[in-house]
């Protein structure tokens, strides 16, 4: 899959899923520019991938969620792929007396980012015909823990969103998709858990929540978000791509 001529924006680029997809855009001829952060981060994907843009931003900060869209075509001259990769997990109650600022945060990162980001950088990926990629989650669709309304939220949100806005730009050529991993080893939960005595047991518990019975790697989310990114996938828009071991098979 050539991505050769093609820049692709990829926000939460810093870590986990996001980083592996700006690591094989790179290695596939894009320009690549990453949102993320952490600086350290951000400068380690710089030594990896030549010519990659980094963006140090808070997605939380109208601000600067500008700044990113500006940043970025005012440094290729265009956007021709949008993925919004960047999450944020929180365990909390609806009754505890945090839930409303637990909620707010996680929206405001989940979802609302997700939706400026997409408002913002539309008009480029109109006049370039591109495509927006977002990263759900299986929490989407089904509940698997407590005290996750917020995340599960979000998640559900962004989904439905992904469908809305892909059937009002499919006539104007952009594509709209969204992946839908399960448990990936991302460090993700770290955290969520700061017992690192914990860590280990709720990947366990995890995996044992999958069909397969394993957690899958970022990389494997990658390739497929590249696949729907490319060209090979010029008659995909709308549609939901689930990756989650048979986590949502298993129930």
């Amino acid at each position: 899959m050539s991505f050769i001529s093609k820049v692709v924006l990829v926000v939460g680029g810093s870590s986990g899923i996001g980083a592996a997809t700006a690591i094989k855009l790179c290695g596939e001829g894009a320009k690549v520019a990453i949102v993320g952060r952490n600086r350290s981060k951000l400068a380690e994907l710089e030594n990896q991938c030549e010519g990659i843009l980094a963006i140090n931003a808070d997605v939380r900060l109208d601000e600067d969620i500008k700044r990113i869209v500006d940043t970025t075509v005012n440094h290729f001259g265009k956007l021709d792929v949008l993925i919004n990769s960047v999450g944020v997990g929180c365990f909390a109650s609806i009754t505890a007396e945090n839930a409303m600022e637990e909620f707010d945060k996680t929206m405001a990162i989940n979802l609302r980012a997700a939706v400026y980001l997409s408002h913002l950088a539309l008009p480029h990926l109109i006049e370039t015909k591109g495509n927006i990629v977002n990263i759900s989650s299986v929490a989407s669709t089904a509940v698997f823990f407590e005290n996750h309304f917020a995340y599960c939220t979000s998640k559900a949100g962004l989904d439905h969103f992904t469908r809305s806005i892909a059937y009002e730009l499919a006539p104007k050529g952009v594509r709209i998709n969204i992946i839908i991993p399960g448990p990936v080893k991302t460090g993700y939960i770290n955290g969520l858990i700061l017992d690192i005595k914990e860590h280990e047991k709720f990947y366990n518990m995890l995996e044992n929540r999958t069909a397969l019975g394993k957690q899958s790697e970022a990389n494997e989310i990658a390739d497929l978000i590249l696949y729907i990114a490319s060209e090979k996938a010029r008659s995909i828009t709308g549609s939901s791509f689930v990756i989650d071991n048979g986590m949502l098979l298993k129930g």
